[in-house]
């Protein structure tokens, strides 16, 4: 599985202008099944988010997780993560788990993500989404399992 994950002031996903899911200070995580992934990608990369050390400690070091500060997460589906550009300027997303696939996986990342301690929200699997942050920092981290 791969994620990009954004460390937010705030987060929040629209779906025909309502908001889904929203997030306080945390993290936005964008995430994408890749083809032949399965429980043990979604529940690894799940714990190494929660435990991912980039929320600055007293010191203004990047020493603490999400779980340490108390903030949440909004998890978005993101299929995208899984573009192929080698081959021209055109991507390609065959490289993405099926459809079916992809939706359980996000779920169950999703599941494992809150396990560990972390509030979670979610966008809305295969909706046209309207995602809107403020990036802290910026930080943004990408991560493959």
């Amino acid at each position: 599985m791969r994620a990009l994950i954004q460390r937010v002031s705030e987060a929040e996903v629209r779906v025909r202008g309502a908001v889904v899911g929203a997030s306080g200070p945390g993290l936005l995580v964008l995430v994408c099944a890749m083809a032949g992934d399965g429980d043990a990608q979604a529940d690894a990369l799940a714990a190494k988010v929660a435990k991912l050390r980039i929320f600055k400690d007293e010191a203004g070091k990047m020493n603490r997780s999400v779980r340490n500060v108390g903030g949440g997460a909004l998890v978005v589906s993101q299929f995208t993560l899984a573009a192929d550009t080698s081959r021209g300027t055109r991507p390609g997303f065959s490289g993405a788990a099926a459809p079916e696939e992809g939706r359980r996986l996000y779920e169950r990342f999703a599941e494992a993500l809150a396990s560990e301690g972390v509030p979670v929200e979610t966008g809305q699997f295969g909706a046209d989404m309207q995602v809107s942050l403020v990036n802290d920092g910026p930080v943004t981290i990408w991560l493959e399992v």
